[in-house]
């Protein structure tokens, strides 16, 4: 399996600025499902690594920003999620 994408779309990935959390999340699946399918030559293989870890801290790094932003909206504590 290869990933393909658009100049644009490599452009924004390359500095995060357009790349949503959810799109991170979807290329790194794609990603980690290639590098266990063993589709991928090892050349190709290192780059989605390198690209997987890319991905991988802009996940985190949103995860981060939503997190204190809840905090700051609960004050400053981060309470317990009690969903149905």
């Amino acid at each position: 399996m290869t990933t393909k994408s658009s100049p644009r779309a490599k452009a924004a990935a390359a500095d995060g600025s357009e790349t949503s959390y959810e799109q991170a999340l979807d290329e790194l699946e794609r990603l980690v499902a290639a590098m266990e399918g063993q589709q991928l030559p090892l050349d190709q293989l290192l780059q989605a690594y390198k690209r997987g870890a890319e991905l991988l801290a802009l996940c985190r790094g949103r995860l981060q920003a939503v997190e204190q932003q809840v905090k700051l909206l609960d004050g400053a504590e981060l309470k317990a999620w009690e969903g149905s």
